[in-house]
Order: C-alpha cells, then sequence, then structure tokens
C-alpha cells in the first residue's frame, strides 16, 4: 500500500467519500424508506448497487480475480479519468503514452490540466523501453500501454512490460480491451506481484456490450478502494448491470461469436493480402486489421461511396498509408471485398 499512497495526490488521500443510503445498508429488508425513491415502478425504481456486488462475482469466477480487486466503471474511460484524478496534480504531474496508441489517454489528460509527454512506439510498434525510462521522473505518475495495441493490433511482448513494471517509478495501466482476441495471456496473473499494475478490460468488444458502456479496472485492493471513493455513488446504472450478467451466463454464445471472429479475421487478412494495391497487413492480436495501401484516402472515400465505413489511420505517425478495418460477419466482410476487388487505386487525397 504504501507504493501506492505516495504516489496519490494528499486531497484524495484525505477524502471523505460521499456515502449513499444504499452503500449504508447491506442485507435483507422488505420496506426500504431510506432514499427517497418513488415505490412505485417496474423494477427501475430502486437505485442500483453502488458496489455492483453481483455483476462482480460473476466477474471474479471468470477471471479469476477476487471481487476486492474489481472495480466497474462507465466504460474504461471512466477508469482512465478517475486514475488521472486519483494520481496526477493537475500543473505539476504527467503521464507517459506510446503513439499510436488509444486516443482518450490525451483527451482525460487535458480535459484533468495533466501533462503528456510521448514516447513513440519503435518501428515494430514495441514500447521504447530506453526512451520510457529516460524520460520518467517522480512526477511521472502513470504510464499507459496498450496490448493488444490501438490502432496497431500487436501485443507488447511480455518481457517488455514486465521491466516497465519493474522500473518505472508511477503505476502502470495495461489496456487489455482487445486481450480476449489474442493468444497471449492476459496480465491479471501478474497482480499479485505489482502493487503499481492496474489491468483494463471492457464489455466493448468481445462480448459486444459497446451500447451498455462497461469497462473493468484490476488492481489490488488498495487502489480499488480509492476508485471506489472518487467515483460517482451509482456510476453503473441498473440496465447495464442486468445486460453485463445476461451475456455471463450465456458463454455458449460468447465462444461461438469469437470462433467466428477469429476465423473472419484470419479469412480478411488473407484476402486483403492478396490485393495488388495491398502493400501491407500488419499482424493482429485484435478484431481489426491494420492495412497499408496505396492511395489510402482515395480508398476511404470509394468505400464510403460504397456505404462502407472503415477508420483512416493514414495521417498517423508510423501508420502513414493504413486504413484500419474492424472484423464484420461474413456478410459484411464479404461486401467489404467485393468492394475492394473493384477498387481502382488514384493518388488523390481527401
Amino acid at each position: 500500500m504504501e507504493s501506492i499512497t505516495k504516489l496519490v495526490r494528499p486531497n484524495i488521500l484525505a477524502l471523505k467519500p460521499y456515502s449513499s443510503a444504499r452503500s449504508e445498508f447491506d442485507g435483507e429488508a422488505e420496506v426500504f424508506l431510506d432514499a427517497n425513491e418513488n415505490p412505485y415502478g417496474e423494477g427501475l425504481n430502486r437505485y442500483p448497487d453502488p458496489l455492483q456486488r453481483a455483476l462482480k462475482a460473476q466477474i471474479s469466477q471468470l477471471k479469476g480475480v477476487p471481487a476486492d480487486r474489481i472495480f466497474l466503471g462507465n466504460g474504461s474511460d471512466e477508469a482512465i479519468d478517475l486514475l488521472l484524478r486519483i494520481f496526477c496534480q493537475p500543473g505539476q504531474d504527467h503521464i507517459i503514452t506510446l503513439p499510436p496508441t488509444y486516443g482518450m489517454y490525451k483527451v482525460s489528460a487535458g480535459i484533468a490540466d495533466v501533462a503528456i509527454r510521448t514516447v513513440p512506439l519503435l518501428p515494430g510498434f514495441q514500447p521504447d523501453v530506453k526512451g520510457i525510462l529516460s524520460i520518467a521522473n517522480p512526477q511521472s505518475k502513470l504510464l499507459f500501454l496498450c496490448s493488444p495495441n490501438n490502432p496497431t493490433g500487436n501485443d507488447f511482448t511480455p518481457a517488455t512490460m514486465r521491466r516497465l513494471l519493474d522500473e518505472f517509478p508511477g503505476i502502470v495501466v495495461v489496456d487489455e480491451a482487445y486481450i480476449d482476441f489474442s493468444t497471449q495471456s492476459s496480465c491479471l496473473e501478474w497482480l499479485k506481484d505489482y502493487p503499481r499494475l492496474v489491468v483494463l478490460q471492457t464489455f466493448s468488444k468481445a462480448w459486444g456490450l459497446a451500447g451498455i458502456r462497461l469497462g473493468m479496472a484490476f488492481a489490488v485492493p488498495a487502489l480499488i478502494r480509492l476508485f471506489n471513493a472518487v467515483k460517482p455513488p451509482y456510476n453503473i446504472n441498473q440496465l447495464t448491470q442486468q445486460a453485463a450478467l445476461k451475456a455471463l451466463r450465456d458463454r455458449e454464445t460468447f465462444e461461438a461469436q469469437m470462433l467466428t471472429l477469429l476465423a473472419e479475421r484470419e479469412r480478411l487478412r488473407r484476402e486483403l493480402a492478396a490485393l495488388p494495391f495491398v502493400q501491407q497487413v500488419y499482424p493482429s492480436s485484435a478484431n481489426f486489421l491494420l492495412t497499408q495501401l496505396e492511395a489510402p484516402d482515395t480508398c476511404y472515400r470509394y468505400l464510403m461511396d460504397q456505404k462502407i465505413i472503415v477508420r483512416n489511420r493514414s495521417r498517423v505517425a508510423l501508420c502513414e498509408g493504413c486504413l484500419r478495418m474492424t472484423v464484420g460477419k461474413p456478410t459484411e466482410n464479404d461486401q467489404l471485398l467485393t468492394a475492394l476487388q473493384a477498387f481502382i487505386p488514384t493518388n488523390t487525397s481527401l
């Protein structure tokens, strides 16, 4: 705990969190007259469990992580925002990001008035460990590692991440939004060895629940208590909790969809690579393919005309000339490939 406490903003350590009616009572009752709720309703008239106990119990079984090491947020973005508020003093501390990477690290830091130091990935899309450690100092409160990385799709090597966990002076956040699509093991098993490790995961990708906005953060209990102290009392609504529980109880559907998506990722990779104007399809451990091709701007606009939307990453450093293509349903991938087979590249810009 001491290694974490010294990194926390003093005002957060001194914070007395809001105590809601539902957090003050834990047990069975028949009449609830404590929270000024409307007694009439269709099951949504009551405030949701502020600590999502039933949902965390299911996640705990799935992930093999005790419930007191789990925080649930309004998407992973809430966990990112809370990490900045817990550890980073505005105008004083900074975070380190490794572009190209997920854009919300930068946006959240900007909102919080926290400086950002960047260390671009090496040409093979791996972290520049020497570069990161050379700029790290006591004000380097958070290091964000996105693995599998967005938008490149690759895993960071375990040896690289372990070295950063061993030597980085602040909190190391491993964002595993796409881990279910990877053959590499999650960093969750490292939590017992690294008290300054935070692992982010989400229901938005493999679970197909982007619309309910539910993210997970895994960390030591002391850090989870800080998350719970800073978050709004009822940050996860009842409908979201119910939808997630329903999905977790239907593992058969989840596993069948995953098999289809992984097979389609390989088919899409193979057929994209065969197109004459495609220069490279980067290896992917995610549910998308970063694809370098001739005339990316023209191709992007052409696909829009065909009512197919991909992501133009051609102006992102290290992703020059690339479009990022999400793996869709088999019929959607057929539509994409059919359109690309008819595409004639020309060098025009957006």
